[in-house]
């Protein structure tokens, strides 16, 4: 899955990537290996101890004066960034994907591509969800939501445990 980010991030050469989810900054440096050489990566996450992880992995690879970490809740952050993002990466928090999404569809332009990870969810996806099973729900109403959305065009890469790559019209 690294590769195929780094793959698909050096077809695009983004000038700005948003990543919700650093976790140990694996993706997050996959994907910077495609940034144009004046380019930003931001990448959010609300658990702080995993910043001092991610943070040296950063500091030892060539992309860390590209890379800004924010902690803290991705609805909250996302507003406060004027920045036009090419490349958004959403691999966070289930239940708030469709949230993320509806924040950020608006905000950016067309061309814009967004990669929602996990879609598949081990293939709980495509059965009826139990009730108590938040985050299958949420990923169902999501996928769901972007094969309505007549703003975009998606495909779905059935890698690892799903990658919906989305493209704004």
């Amino acid at each position: 899955q690294g590769r195929t980010l780094s793959m698909l991030s050096k077809m695009m050469r983004p000038k700005n990537i948003l990543e919700i989810g650093t976790y140990t900054g694996y993706s997050a440096l996959c994907l910077a290996e495609g940034l144009a050489p004046d380019g930003t990566l931001h990448t959010i996450d609300i658990n702080e101890e995993l910043e001092t992880i991610s943070n040296k992995y950063f500091k030892d690879s060539p992309y860390s004066d590209q890379i800004q970490q924010h902690i803290g809740n991705a609805l909250e952050i996302i507003p406060g960034l004027s920045v036009d993002f090419d490349l958004i990466f959403i691999d966070a928090d289930k239940e708030n994907y469709l949230n993320y999404y509806k924040l950020l569809i608006e905000k950016v332009k067309p061309g814009t591509v967004l990669i929602a990870d996990n879609v598949l969810w081990s293939g709980k996806v495509t059965e009826k969800a139990k009730p108590k099973d938040i985050e299958t729900i949420a990923l169902q109403e999501f996928n769901t939501a972007i094969q309505n959305d007549e703003r975009v065009e998606n495909i779905l890469f059935p890698i690892r445990d799903g990658l919906m790559i989305i493209r704004k019209i």
